[in-house]
């Protein structure tokens, strides 16, 4: 392998896209980022632009290259790792999107989940499928669009429509229509795939009256996905493969290089997903966590329990676009740590439900124990922890399925750049928080991903030796304070559950 050569990783995220070089020690060569325009059409739905996401992609791509100062002709293979469940479909023909790609925090599809539940579907859906009955994933938002955009159902049936969750639509684009595929981890979190039988699942397509021939073709996360067409990155850029997929959860445990069963870590994003690696073996879990692909690599699969909170970092966008109290998210360590606690405030962070484990997408948003001494740091330092106090709640989930306890916890994302929410996080978990060098560890699962598909990286061993700790956070908080201060969070949730009755499922909106 010659020296010069560099893995290119895309991290298709909620609020923007960020391109990643690596070199073969995981190091980060070049860097380049696209924002993603959120779109609000109505109260919990949630849309973004395809074609704004593709050219964000190609935008991010030229400026790590840019800034690495390298050649196209350097990039030895792509990584592409991406939002879940995120609903994209286009014309066949012309590749144009027929509508807005329907985000996974839109709750639009809520009372056709409360319908299939009443006709009794979620038994036979979790069975198949590892996941829970809720409008987080991509099935019912399929089924939406074939409801409510004008002459799209014929159309799909005459395979004139395809869809895609964000990294077929990426790969399409990548290739000029060569190619219409997806991986395990992402066709997993359709709410369409058998993860035991892998494969598209027929009695489920009939249900929702979804055409097959809309679906990508399924391949292994690790495993050649075909080759970028040359000159569509830049006018100069030669045939590049496509070497690694895998949804941003599932490339961040692959990151993290936690390739054991019994390998946890938690990420922190919009929202915060903790995902423990239960090896071949799929477990199912009796107390509301997600069964969930892995990855596919060297003709084995491999399973996770998944725990999916919907609001982390957004608690915190929040704080900064809608209350307007902060400029920037990395005033809140300092302004949280100005208060000695939290007042006695507490923020349940339910702008769009909750998800694991209570899954109550009828739950909303709350503001417990405001005093007239209440101030914003106090507001501050609760939306901090309330990120904490989730992640929490599915830790405890998942020491129930899996009969382990967790001495430490790997994390990385964005947010892992706060200390006081890594300090925190210990302290009312009563468990090591390990944060390591490389935060954007979702960017480097795809990078290895599509490495070891062209020889970069040899093995998992190998990866796993690059793997470096930046610090370790040991929990301080006494037991008695910590008790307290959990019961406290339970106590406010409780109350923000079963809030808001299902809307109507409303027409389509914010068509092109």
């Amino acid at each position: 392998m010659a020296e010069d050569k560099y893995i290119l990783a895309i991290d298709q995220g909620t609020t923007g896209t960020t391109t990643i070089l690596f070199d073969h020690q995981a190091n980060v060569l070049g860097r380049g980022y696209a924002q993603v325009q959120q779109i609000y059409p109505r109260p919990g739905w949630v849309e973004h632009d395809p074609v704004q996401i593709w050219e964000g992609v190609q935008s991010s791509i030229q400026a790590a290259v840019q800034h690495a100062r390298i050649s196209y002709n350097q990039i030895e293979a792509i990584g592409i790792t991406n939002q879940r469940e995120t609903v994209v479909l286009w014309d066949k023909e012309s590749g144009v999107p027929v509508y807005n790609a329907i985000v996974w925090q839109c709750r639009r599809t809520s009372q056709m989940c409360e319908k299939l539940r009443r006709e009794g579907l979620e038994g036979e859906l979790r069975a198949k499928t590892g996941l829970v009955l809720d409008p987080y994933f991509s099935g019912t938002k399929i089924a939406w669009l074939l409801e409510n955009v004008a002459g799209l159902r014929e159309k799909a049936q005459r395979g004139e429509i395809l869809f895609g969750n964000i990294d077929s639509w990426i790969i399409w684009n990548l290739s000029q229509g060569r190619l219409h595929l997806t991986d395990m981890t992402n066709a997993s979190r359709t709410l369409l795939y058998n993860i035991y039988e892998h494969k598209w699942d027929e009695d489920i397509l009939n249900y929702f009256n979804i055409p097959v021939a809309m679906l990508p073709d399924v391949r292994p996360s690790v495993s050649r996905f075909g080759e970028v067409l040359a000159g569509v990155l830049a006018p100069d850029s030669p045939a590049i493969p496509i070497g690694g997929v895998a949804g941003d959860q599932q490339a961040a445990l692959f990151g993290q290089a936690c390739f054991s069963k019994g390998n946890i870590k938690a990420t922190f994003g919009t929202g915060a997903f903790l995902l423990l690696n239960t090896g071949d073996t799929p477990v199912a879990s009796q107390n509301n966590l997600l069964t969930t692909i892995a990855w596919g690599y060297n003709n084995k699969v491999e399973y996770a329990l998944e725990g999916s909170t919907f609001i982390a970092g957004a608690a915190i966008q929040w704080l900064r676009d809608e209350l307007k109290i902060i400029n920037d998210a990395a005033e809140t360590e300092q302004l949280a740590l100005s208060v000695p606690n939290n007042g006695g405030v507490y923020i349940v962070p339910a702008f769009v439900g909750l998800g694991a484990p209570y899954w109550d997408h009828s739950a909303r948003g709350a503001v417990f124990g405001l005093t007239r001494g209440s101030n914003r740091n106090h507001l501050i330092r609760a939306a901090l922890e309330s990120i904490a106090f989730q992640v929490r709640d599915v830790l405890e989930a998942m020491k129930q399925d899996s009969g382990l306890e967790f001495e430490e916890i790997k994390v990385d994302g964005g947010a892992v750049a706060n200390n006081f929410l890594m300090q925190f996080q210990a302290d009312i978990m009563g468990s090591s928080v390990v944060r390591p060098r490389v935060w954007e560890t979702t960017a480097l699962g795809a990078a290895y991903m599509a490495g070891l598909t062209v020889n970069y990286w040899n093995s998992q061993k190998e990866i796993a030796t690059l793997w470096q700790a930046d610090r370790v956070f040991s929990p301080k908080m006494t037991p008695e304070l910590r008790q307290k201060e959990y019961a406290n969070w339970k106590k406010a949730v409780s109350r923000a559950l079963e809030w808001e009755e299902p809307a109507e499922d409303a027409s389509a909106s914010n068509m092109f």
